[in-house]
Formats: C-alpha cells, structure tokens, sequence
C-alpha cells in the first residue's frame, strides 16, 4: 500500500490559463506542478508547492527526450548516447531533483526511458496507442531501484489503470487536462484512495488489568464515521482497528475527528511503515482505515499523552496470539467482525473482533524478510 504522488500539468497559452490550473492543484493538495520557465516564480507565489519546468528555477528539473522535450525526436543508436540522458547525469551530479519524461512513441523509446529512469529522481511517461504493457515492462525493469515513475493521465480511469498496473502500479500519476474542474475532481479522488487494507477477525482470548500508564490519543484533521479507525498494537504483525469516537455516548460528545489510540510503546499503521504511538506528532500524516479495509490518508491535528488507567487486550487468529494495551474507558471500542463496534470495558475472551496480520517482520517501521519474536 504505497503514498501515490499527484503531479498536475498546469501549462497554458496564457499565465491566466495556467493559474487557474495552479490554483485547482493547489486546493486538491496535489504534490507538485509542471509549468513553463517563466511561470515558475508566478506559481510559488499562489501557494507551497513543488515547481517542476524546464527552465528557470524550480524545484524539479524537466529534462525532455529530443530538443522540444516532445519525447519524439530522433533517438541515439544507444540509449547511452541520449544528450538527454547525458543531461540528466550533470543535472544530478549538480545536485538538481529531476524528471525526465519519454513518449512511448515505439519500443525503442521504452528502452530510452528506462535508461533515463536509471539516472533520474522521476520518470515521466506518456502513452499515445498503448495502455498497460509498456508500463508493466518499465515497472518490472526499474523495481524501484531506479526513478519513481509517473504515468501520464487524462482522465481518472487511465488513472487509475496506471496506478494498479503490477498490483504495485506506477507511483503517480500527470494529470493533464484543461479543465480545472476536473483536475480538482481527478486529483481528490487520487490522494484520497489508497490500497484496500486486508482485515480478518480474531478471537478475544484475554482481557485484564494492565496498572496505569501514558497513552495516545490522535486527533487529526479529519472526521470519521462508525467503523472506521486505526490500526494499533503491541506487535507489528497483528494490529487491531481501533474505532474514533465517532459515536454519541451518554458520557461524552462525539468526537469523530479522535482516535484514543493505546499505550505510547504501540504500534500504528501509517502507509506501508508503522511507527511508534510516541513519535507521532502534530502535521504529520495518519491512515484511517474502515471496517471493510477501505483506507484513507489524514493529517494529526495534535497529539496528546496522557496517564490513563489501562487494560491489556489479546486475541488469537489460526494458532498466533497478539495484543493492545488501550485506556480503560467506555469510549475507546474496537471494530467487530460484523462491522459493528464494542467498548473495551465490555470486552471478554470469545469476542471477535477486526485485526491486520502479517507474517513479515518490521525493522524501523519497514516490512523485512527477517526473523523478529514479538511477545
């Protein structure tokens, strides 16, 4: 499950052309723009964002296969032989952040691109009577060893075709249309979606005191619905969905932007990584996950450690046991196998409830091919 970058291409015969599309990408939080040199410094000045052009000074050098940077022109005999390419190795022997882009024109233009995606931080790529193969191949050879690759899109289902492609995908997408509208439209529906989170029911085997200790409770800048949450717990290979406080309670007001996420030493999900709950902070990103294994990206709003009475949670799924320790109150409830919700302080040994498992163990938060016991 991979953060999947949204640049938009915000040209135009005008500035006034391009702004509006600036603007558009602005507001739909998307990673970075490619404009003409002389409209770099005009976009920064509408908002925070990564400029990427040809010329000027941006944040990303745009190197172009051929002169016109068309990705047509006529090709080297050897792919080692591109002035492109060669540019390209100056730029990052300079320092530079660069995205070289190729039009799939034919299958030597493939072999082209992917001598550039050795070189450069991005590879842009765009398709004229092809769909998936040439992506595919380029996924396959690169194996992200090389450059993040982009794929050109002018609409959400070419979109999306690209980013599922190889079940990895390409690792983002140009959106290059007029409308602003659209790309509003395209770009919220990218950054919001990531890969389903595979979720499976555990039985509860244990629930019992666990003394009293600092826990976590994330507020982000987003609002949740019943059933949806974060994953938490004591081991990286099983986390359990715990639920926002999206539900009214008699106790206290619903809180649907709050998750009281557990102990400080716990686990969470984030991305592809999990992190520890202690090291979360105000800005940085979250994953709401939802009972169907439906995810989304957030942001935390403010984190806030407190000491808390606590209540140690463990469960077992096909012969492996795993655990949370979360505050002992009426509030904090944990998704059931039925979609549904139950309050930890109601929790018993029989219960089923929603986890992730994994057989793979994690070093500094990363999936890793490793023996790592976790008690």
């Amino acid at each position: 499950m991979s953060d999947k970058v949204v640049w938009v291409d915000a040209g135009g015969r005008t500035w006034g052309e391009a702004k509006e599309k600036v603007t558009a990408a602005l507001e739909s939080c998307a990673n970075a723009i490619l404009v003409a040199p002389e409209n770099v410094e005009k976009a920064r000045e509408l908002g925070r964002i990564a400029v990427a052009s040809t010329g000027g000074q941006p944040d990303i050098v745009f190197v172009g296969i051929g002169s016109e940077g068309d990705g047509t022109a006529a090709l080297p005999k050897k792919p080692e032989d591109s002035a492109d390419v060669a540019r390209a190795k100056k730029m990052k022997a300079d320092g530079a952040t660069v995205a070289g882009y190729v039009r799939l024109a034919g299958k030597e233009y493939e072999r082209l691109a992917a001598r550039l995606g050795a070189v450069c931080d991005y590879l842009i790529i765009e398709g004229k009577d092809w769909k998936v193969i040439p992506l595919e191949n380029l996924i396959a050879e690169l194996g992200g060893k090389g450059a993040k690759i982009i794929a050109k899109a002018r609409d959400i289902d070419e979109a999306s075709v690209a980013l599922q492609t190889l079940e990895k995908g390409a690792d983002g997408v140009l959106i290059d249309v007029d409308d602003p509208v659209k790309i509003r439209e395209i770009t919220r529906a990218i950054a919001a979606t990531q890969a389903a989170v595979p979720l499976a029911p555990v039985t509860v085997t244990a629930v019992k005191d666990a003394g009293t200790g600092d826990r976590v409770c994330i507020d982000t800048c987003s609002l949740m619905t019943p059933g949806e949450g974060m994953l938490i717990g004591n081991q990286s290979g099983g986390l359990f969905l715990i639920q926002s406080e999206a539900e009214e309670s008699p106790y206290v007001a619903s809180r649907p932007f709050r998750v009281n996420a557990g102990a400080v030493h716990e686990y969470v999900l984030v991305g592809e990584k999990t992190r520890y709950l202690s090291e979360l902070a105000s800005g940085d990103p979250a994953l709401v996950v939802g009972k169907s294994g439906d995810a989304r990206k957030a942001t935390i709003g403010r984190v806030k450690i407190e000491r808390r009475p606590l209540l140690y949670v463990e469960a077992e799924a096909g012969g492996r046991k795993i655990s949370a320790i979360l505050q002992n109150a009426e509030t904090i409830k944990l998704v059931t196998a039925d979609g549904g919700s139950i309050a930890v302080t109601k929790l018993k040994p029989g219960d089923k409830v929603l986890a992730r498992l994994e057989d793979t163990g994690r070093h500094f938060g990363m999936k890793i091919e490793e023996t790592i016991i976790e008690k």
